[in-house]
């Protein structure tokens, strides 16, 4: 789940601008779903539909809000790139060009990390960001707790074929250590994370209080100047953090 994403789907807005850190425009489209589904924590996948043509409808009409404004642009939809349809992925290549923008941000679970490379060829006139959502070094947590599917434990082969990975804090079981090792592995292993802070929703797995409480006190005024991370405190930050 992306925190981001639940704040979009929520008050049906699908398209901002992150005028601060890294700054950007970002959309939230519409595929077939996660296809995975496992995720513990998630319930984003609810925002789907099999029919592809009313997806691309309504894909484009949030691609037309697009402006160029930063040449950057993250696309995130409930699951992963690869579950966009094919028009959908030519008008945004086709938006982009027109509007000059030169980086392009994607979200994938890593069961289609052998697809990565192919997508990047499809889209070799721009620089692609390919964002993992990782959500934790710690393999025992990860698998056994969130459920994500990843079975690899090392850092360097998960970050091969990625840029960027998405780390969520903020559920019981998580420590300030456990969370600041993650930090400085992201640091480490991918360009830049995006730290986000588990919200209420459908799924089985709840925020603690008490984890977030010790994030925002320890950790937040130590890395919240990084530019290589984005940290979500809640829906409305939209990426940028402080």
């Amino acid at each position: 789940m992306h925190p981001l994403g639940a704040f979009f789907i929520f008050y049906m807005e699908r398209y901002s601008v992150i005028n601060e850190k890294n700054p950007r425009e970002i959309v939230l489209l519409r595929g077939k779903g996660c296809v995975y589904k496992k995720c513990t924590f998630c319930d984003y996948h609810t925002d789907c539909s099999p029919n592809d043509s009313e997806n691309l409808s309504l894909n484009k009409s949030v691609l037309e809000r697009v402006t160029g404004i930063y040449g950057d642009l993250e696309v995130i939809n409930s699951g992963s790139v690869f579950e966009l349809d094919g028009d959908t992925l030519s008008l945004i290549k086709k938006i982009c060009r027109e509007k000059g923008i030169g980086t392009i941000h994607f979200e994938s679970h890593y069961i289609y990390n052998d697809k990565i490379k192919s997508l990047r060829e499809d889209f070799k006139d721009f620089d692609i960001k390919m964002k993992l959502g990782l959500e934790t070094f710690d393999f025992n947590f990860r698998e056994n707790v969130l459920h994500k599917g990843i079975r690899e434990k090392n850092p360097e082969i998960i970050a091969e074929n990625f840029d960027e990975a998405n780390i969520l804090f903020g559920i019981s079981g998580q420590t300030l250590q456990s969370m600041e090792n993650d930090i400085l592995l992201g640091l480490k292993h991918f360009e830049r994370i995006c730290v986000n802070i588990m919200c209420e929703n459908t799924a089985k797995v709840n925020p603690d209080t008490n984890v977030i409480e010790k994030f925002i006190k320890h950790l937040y005024p130590k890395y919240k100047e990084n530019n290589r991370i984005d940290i979500l405190i809640n829906n409305t930050d939209f990426g940028v953090g402080d």
